[in-house]
């Protein structure tokens, strides 16, 4: 197993709990867009913690990029990670992921499970082949809708959201399911990737299936 140990470079915020680490790119590293690597934090108490996110930067980019859901509520390993500054170090593990692009259709995300698509989309952008992708995106209120300028500029009207719990114009105020399925979709031939909490990938993914998607079709995380 090979491991590095990279600087921050720079962190955002990017909504209220979510945050954008910069950080340096080892030499001659690669991923594909959609995949994922085990970040442990190079401090004594947290180095053998590791735990999975998501790339969402570019592979041409000369820096990583992190976009880290921070959950303050216990002292775990993205409190910790909502603690650090420019100059700390992470480790980097295995590159691994199942979530990579198949071909047009559409995304469904939940909250931070929108991650792996970030590179996916920006990657699609960049070569000029987003057109007829679609994203529908559930998150709880407005301010946990991560990205939502970036894709709102990248989509258009293929970025469609929806919150489970506040009903605030323009947003729809419905879970996805079924029902919710059938009314935005009218091709269930196309390729769908799921990404977010593991209920909400079980449901959707049966679901699809009873709606014709063909399981070479329906691409998730492994489970």
């Amino acid at each position: 197993m090979e491991t590095h140990a990279v600087k921050i470079l720079n962190i955002q915020n990017v909504t209220h709990n979510v945050k954008r680490f910069t950080v340096e790119k080892p030499s001659g590293y690669t991923f594909l867009p959609g995949q994922a690597t085990e970040i442990a934090i190079n401090q004594p108490a947290w180095v053998n913690e590791k735990r999975p996110f998501t790339f969402t930067s570019l592979n041409d980019w000369p820096h990583l990029e992190f976009t880290i859901k921070i959950y303050g509520d216990h002292d775990g390993v993205t409190h910790q990670l909502g603690k650090l500054i420019v100059g700390d170090e992470l480790i980097l593990h295995d590159i691994f992921g199942a979530i990579n692009y198949q071909g047009e259709g559409v995304f469904l995300a939940g909250g931070a499970g929108v991650t792996p698509f970030i590179a996916i989309l920006r990657q699609l952008h960049k070569d000029g082949k987003l057109s007829g992708n679609k994203l529908i995106f559930s998150n709880k209120t407005p301010a946990d809708i991560i990205l939502k300028d970036e894709f709102s500029k990248l989509l258009g009207d293929n970025f469609i959201n929806t919150l489970t719990q506040e009903s605030v114009e323009p947003y729809e105020n419905k879970k996805i399911d079924r029902e919710y399925l059938k009314e935005k979709i009218h091709d269930f031939s196309q390729y769908f990737y799921i990404c977010g909490p593991d209920e909400m990938v079980f449901d959707l993914r049966d679901t699809l299936y009873t709606l014709g998607a063909g399981k070479d079709r329906v691409v998730t995380e492994e489970f």
